[in-house]
Formats: C-alpha cells, sequence, structure tokens
C-alpha cells in the first residue's frame, strides 16, 4: 500500500532527527533519572527535555546540511530524498529547541541552566565547530551535561560527583569518533574536516574504543568500595563488544558497525550503574 504524502513526510521528518543514536540516549537519560531516585514525574521530565533536545540537534544537523547531503548524493538522508521538506525540518529543530529549555526547567533553574548549555553545545558542533579540530568539544560537553542536569533535578539540586560527570564526557568523545566513521568520505568532499577526519579511520576507531573502556572503567572503578563481580564483568563485556564492533567497522568501512557498538557499550554503561552503589 503507498504511502500518502502526509504519512511520507512524517516518516522522513522522524528519520532526519536521527532516531537511532537519540533513543538510545534518551532510554539512558531515563534509566539514570530512575538510578539516580528521581520521582516518577521527575523520570518523565528528564525523558522529555533529553527526547526534545535529540529531536533538536538532529533537525537542525540535517537542517544545515541539506545542500552538502545533496552534493555528496546522500540519497540515505530525507531531505534531498525527498521525503521531506527542508523548512519542516527547520521548523522542527526552532521547535524542539525550545520545548528542550522550557522542559529543562521542570527539574529546576540550575537543572534547566545545565539543560540548555547541552543543547546550545549539540548546535555549536552542527554550526560550525564540526569543521574544525575542537569538533570533539560539544560531544564532551553535552555528554557531561546529561548526568549532572539528571542529578541537579534531585531535591536540594546536589552535585553530580566527578567521576559521573567524566564518564559522560569520555563517553561523548567516544561517540563522536565513532559516529563519522562511516561518513569521513562524503565529509571529506564537502568540507568537514573535524578532529576524527584529522587522526583518519584508524585513529578515530582506536579513539572510539579506547574512550568508552576508559568510560566503562570509570564507572566500575570510581564509585566509592571495591568493584563489583558483576560490573567487572560488564568491563569485560564492554571490551568484547567494542573489539567485536571494530573488527566489523574494519571489514566494512562504510558500516556503522563501530558506532552501534558504541551505542551497545553505552547501554551496558548505564547498566553498570545499577551495580555501581549510590550515584549522589
Amino acid at each position: 500500500m503507498p504511502l500518502t504524502s502526509t504519512r511520507r513526510q512524517a516518516i522522513g521528518l522522524l528519520k532526519a532527527a536521527h532516531p537511532e543514536p537519540g533513543a538510545a540516549v534518551t532510554a539512558g537519560a531515563a534509566l539514570l533519572a530512575i538510578i539516580t531516585g528521581r520521582s516518577a514525574a521527575g523520570v518523565v521530565a528528564v525523558t522529555l527535555a533529553i527526547a526534545a533536545s535529540q529531536f533538536a540537534g538532529g533537525w537542525h544537523n540535517d537542517w544545515l546540511d541539506a545542500d552538502r547531503d545533496r552534493t555528496a548524493g546522500r540519497a540515505d538522508k530525507p531531505i534531498p530524498a525527498g521525503e521531506v521538506s527542508r523548512r519542516a525540518v527547520g521548523i522542527g529543530a526552532a521547535v524542539a529547541s525550545v520545548s528542550t529549555v522550557a522542559l529543562g526547567l521542570l527539574s529546576g533553574p540550575l537543572a534547566g541552566a545545565v539543560a540548555t548549555t547541552g543543547l546550545l553545545s549539540v548546535l555549536s558542533y552542527n554550526w560550525r565547530l564540526k569543521f574544525t579540530a575542537a569538533s570533539v568539544l560539544p560531544y564532551m560537553i553535552s555528554f557531561a551535561a546529561l548526568p549532572s542536569f539528571v542529578v541537579l533535578g534531585l531535591p536540594g539540586a546536589p552535585w553530580p560527583p566527578w567521576w559521573l560527570v567524566l564518564a559522560g564526557a569520555l563517553l561523548g568523545a567516544g561517540a563522536h569518533f565513532a559516529n563519522v566513521l562511516s561518513d569521513l568520505d562524503d565529509d571529506a568532499r564537502t568540507g568537514v574536516h573535524g578532529l576524527p577526519h584529522r587522526l583518519g579511520a584508524r585513529g578515530s576507531t582506536l579513539a572510539a574504543s579506547t574512550l568508552l573502556l576508559a568510560t566503562t572503567g570509570l564507572l566500575v572503578f570510581g564509585p566509592p568500595g571495591p568493584a563489583a563481580g558483576l560490573g567487572l564483568a560488564g568491563f569485560v563485556v564492554v571490551a568484547g563488544v567494542l573489539s567485536w564492533g571494530n573488527y566489523l567497522q574494519r571489514r566494512s568501512p562504510g558500516s556503522k558497525s563501530a558506532f552501534r557498538a558504541v551505542i551497545a557499550s553505552a547501554l551496558i554503561n548505564v547498566a553498570l550503574l545499577l551495580t555501581a552503589g549510590a550515584v549522589v
């Protein structure tokens, strides 16, 4: 049955939001909110705010990159493919950005300010830090802001532990290096020369794996007290997942194997928080 124009536009709009990584980040934030003891309303507030920020970042990226994607012949991108209009994606980015700020404030003014900082960092990556050697910084800032936002929304706005914030920053950096692996050639043809492009595929793959393994190490060994047996097992699993993802990436450089390994490792890392003891 052929898709109607409205349904096709809706599907195209969803695809332009980069739903796979967005869903992973949102799920991770929701789990972290539960783990840290946010109320049911607080978990909903966190989930909506982070989801809105993910929509904003994805739509803003595709809106800005529409001409570049056409030049690169990116038929997988919904705007060049004619699945959704650039105007609709731009409007979606604006609405989602405003919604992020409003939803972030539901967790309190300090947490809301951190959520807004994370959003601005994402937007600064899209324009124009991804073209520079500082391309990794927005990822580090935004991913460090996420656990900070969740914890600061607790009663009394407690400061998040250092190891949790640093783990978020390293996770973001690793995700950045893995995310661009399948797009290195297309990006180079259209003038994107971020830090991963300067390191190349081999260097970026190594950086992503090292940063993700360091993230896991912080979550296992950072909390006070001896590391739990389940945490140590998780460390071994993450090492295996990353190694397998990197192997598949080397066999098929245009795939997203390393990036999917990063997503899987990130979700395992969130699960490890369940064994980390007190987060705050």
